[in-house]
């Protein structure tokens, strides 16, 4: 049986790793649900700091991350509610999709793609090739 102070000084040092881990970074609760569609998992959000900060985290694991951004004085600002497009090299869309939020980050098989993202009737459009275990991070802005 273990003594009184062996058991609270486990619970201490249980209580420091917590810790530890959390300051490495957000817990993935703080990540917003992924989805799949055909062959692509993605998420979108971002809303939030703790919820933007878990998403730029996690974004090195995916091959392709969007941000959608409004150019804004004295700063661009995030938006959401974008519309996504994405089609394959054969003109098959893989993935159609509104944002939650500044983010969209996509799990997909290497290819070429054309991305269009539309946001209050203003579509702007971007060729992506993405290669194996690569990572490519395309920023998406409107003037207004």
């Amino acid at each position: 049986m273990k003594t009184r102070p062996t058991i609270i000084a486990a619970a201490i040092a249980a209580s420091g790793l917590t810790l530890a881990l959390n300051a490495i970074g957000a817990p993935a609760s703080h990540l917003p649900m992924t989805h799949k569609e055909g062959e692509v998992t993605y998420l979108t959000g971002g809303i939030g700091k703790t919820e933007a900060d878990a998403v730029k985290r996690a974004a090195r694991r995916y091959p392709l991350e969007l941000e959608f951004v409004k150019k804004a004085t004295p700063r661009n600002e995030y938006l959401a509610d974008v519309t996504v497009h994405i089609k394959d090299a054969h003109d098959k869309t893989v993935l159609d999709v509104k944002a939650d939020g500044p983010f969209l980050l996509a799990s997909m098989p290497a290819g070429k793609y054309t991305v269009s993202a539309e946001r209050n009737g203003k579509t702007e459009q971007r060729k992506v090739e993405i290669a194996a275990k690569d990572h490519r991070r395309v920023v998406f802005e409107w003037l207004s």
